[in-house]
């Protein structure tokens, strides 16, 4: 064996180096920040239904466009920014997701109609959409291999924050203020600031390793091993995998490599986020509706849709405390179908104010043990050159039954079938991924990413 093959790999190095708060922790915050505005946007979709039905007098197969409008638009930022990532770079999109987010949704403050409205909400939706494959894949990228699983769970700990603080503050401006505008504006500035930060962030050096882009792939590496005070080492760089360059037909090659990579990994990736995310946004959209039809004030319905996001923060951290413990598989066998049942209980029980605050935390909580350990699992499905894509496509794919789902939702099922057997439904679905995921998807703990 030849003395440059015996050294170690420097991806290797990478995945292996110390964890610092102040290097690594670093890009976990500004990654997460992202995150935390696709949720608070998400979370919007809810208060604007109800806000706008009464602004415009829509009909409830009207207003669902508002939610699903921006979730398709998330649909397509998915894998547009997933295979941008896999293609050109990171940090590409990773500093461009919210640049294009905040100018849209100030497009939407002051649309003069629900079309334009929509529009807009599209356009915005698809900057933000790449944030949470792009993020998660820069993160991982520069996460050591001990840490990755916790670290990539505790990202979605910034759901909840986004979340909640959507619920708290609109329910605060809408009380105040008696304006729609206010809380669609309200995020836009931090927005513009978290952008403005994340240009400092380095590419990941796993993506410039697998460009062949050597020289830069080596300064990140040596500044990384320099400020987590690691031992440096000599190290080889692997060879470089060949990249197409990014057309319009790149979209639909990446695709076919995902499915091509292996089609059962690819297939459970695909049900779990459609299954398990359109469960989560269901509530999410027409949560703060059915607490109004059920009686409860305006301003109050939003704030317990807020505290539903709020206690998923403690399900964020019971599950980075399991998911190296258990393994991803275990935690997701159990809280997806759990926090899915546990909405249908939420749907029996809707007419007693007490009883249903106490449904929608344990939904809250549970639903947020499950959706991390889903975004680390799929993360780490993938090697490097199709990570983000992978991870983009699925979560395009979710986004997809996402917005069209609570669209069927509220023009077909929930009309036909009730509240309780329409949840069922997306429950018995949730079932069937958890199945297919324990027959044929491998377990990712401690595993290597490449």
């Amino acid at each position: 064996m030849s003395t440059s093959t015996a050294l170690p790999a420097g991806d290797a190095i990478v995945q292996n180096l110390p964890w610092r708060w102040g290097v690594q922790g670093r890009i976990f915050l500004i990654g997460g920040l992202g995150f935390m505005f696709d949720a608070w946007d998400v979370t919007l979709n809810g208060v604007l239904i109800p806000l706008l039905s009464a602004h415009w007098g829509l009909e409830p197969a009207q207003a669902a466009w508002i939610g699903t409008s921006n979730l398709i638009g998330m649909a397509v930022g998915a894998f547009t920014w997933g295979t941008i990532a896999d293609r050109i770079g990171r940090k590409v999109a990773f500093t461009s997701t919210l640049l294009v987010f905040s100018v849209f949704t100030v497009a939407g403050a002051v649309s003069p109609d629900i079309v334009w409205f929509c529009v807009f909400r599209f356009l915005a939706g698809f900057g933000l959409g790449g944030c949470v494959p792009v993020d998660y894949a820069l993160v991982g990228e520069f996460t050591p291999r001990r840490q990755r699983g916790r670290v990539l769970t505790a990202m979605d700990g910034w759901w909840p924050v986004g979340a909640a603080l959507c619920g708290f503050v609109s329910a605060w401006l809408v009380g105040a203020f008696a304006d729609w505008r206010l809380p669609l504006l309200v995020m836009v500035l931090p927005a513009l600031l978290v952008f403005w930060v994340r240009r400092g962030v380095p590419e990941s050096p796993l993506f410039l390793i697998h460009r062949g882009r050597s020289g830069q792939a080596r300064a990140v590496i040596d500044e990384l091993v320099r400020r987590t005070g690691a031992e440096a080492v000599p190290y080889r760089l692997p060879a470089a995998h060949d990249a197409a360059p990014l057309s319009a037909g790149s979209w639909g090659s990446q695709l076919a490599r995902v499915w091509r990579f292996d089609w059962k990994i690819t297939g459970v990736a695909w049900a779990l986020f459609f299954s398990i995310l359109m469960v989560y946004y269901l509530a999410l959209t027409w949560m703060p509706r059915i607490l109004i039809g059920a009686g409860f004030a305006e301003y109050l319905a939003f704030l317990t849709t807020a505290g539903m996001a709020a206690v998923g923060l403690l399900g964020v951290v019971v599950a980075a405390l399991l998911v190296e413990r258990l393994g991803r598989k275990a935690v997701l066998a159990v809280s997806g179908p759990l926090s899915a049942l546990s909405l249908v209980v939420v749907a029996w029980v809707v007419d007693v104010p007490s009883a249903a605050l106490a449904s929608l935390l344990v939904y809250g909580f549970l639903v947020q043990v499950a959706i991390p350990v889903l975004y680390a699992y799929v993360s780490e499905l993938y090697p490097t050159e199709l990570r983000g894509s992978g991870f983009g496509w699925a979560s395009t794919f979710s986004r997809i039954g996402a917005g069209f789902g609570p669209l069927v939702f509220a023009t077909w099922l929930w009309p036909n079938l009730g509240l309780a057997a329409s949840f069922a439904v997306a429950a018995a679905l949730v079932v069937l991924a958890v199945v297919w995921m324990g027959a044929s998807a491998p377990e990712t703990r401690q595993r290597s990413l490449d």
